[in-house]
């Protein structure tokens, strides 16, 4: 017996739409969570993300305001349009959380990271490595007669290329501090 060819979604014979009305299309976005620096905020934030099986590309955290005790949680994280909808309003729903803004959807916004590279070497790779440290503006902030250990600022991409130049001039170890975004604009 054969297969029946049955076509999906709607059609001229069919009153139903079956086609799927989201998108597979994965996307990065960077969400700013404003919070309450106390105990357990940042696991409960984590948590949501851990017990959805959502994945966080880039966290950082710190206090940003002394006197009314709050923190601003950057996280970069990926999925469907859906899913990033989703994360932000069980984002809000949690008690000590403020305010959430999506980043990548409000509008231009400025990303930067730290990378610490330490780089070994010898010899011509040695010059090579301080010589595409100068092209990137990366600090050498410890040196060694076997190593150098760079500091980076800039976009993640920034941070990417350096590493991707550094690996074959001897690259041993990286410290990245994750993404810190603002919102360009007075607002």
């Amino acid at each position: 017996m054969a297969a029946l060819k049955i076509n999906k979604g709607a059609n001229k014979h069919s009153a139903y739409n079956l086609r799927p009305n989201f998108s597979d299309v994965q996307e990065t976005h960077t969400l700013a969570v404003l919070v309450d620096n106390e105990p357990g905020v940042l696991a409960r934030v984590i948590g949501l993300f851990s017990g959805r099986g959502y994945n966080i590309e880039s966290l950082t955290v710190a206090e940003i305001d002394h006197t009314g005790h709050h923190s601003r949680i950057t996280v970069v994280t990926r999925g469907t349009p859906q899913v990033i909808e989703q994360i932000k309003t069980q984002l809000g729903r949690i008690v000590p959380v403020h305010e959430v803004h999506d980043l990548t959807v409000e509008g231009p916004s400025v990303e930067r990271e730290l990378g610490l590279f330490k780089v070994t070497g010898a010899g011509d790779k040695r010059v090579e490595a301080l010589r595409l440290a100068d092209i990137f503006r990366a600090n050498v902030v410890d040196s060694t007669l076997e190593s150098f250990v760079f500091e980076i600022t800039g976009a993640p991409e920034k941070i990417d290329a350096f590493a991707d130049l550094m690996r074959p001039l001897g690259l041993i170890e990286v410290a990245r501090t994750g993404v810190a975004a603002l919102a360009r604009g007075s607002e």
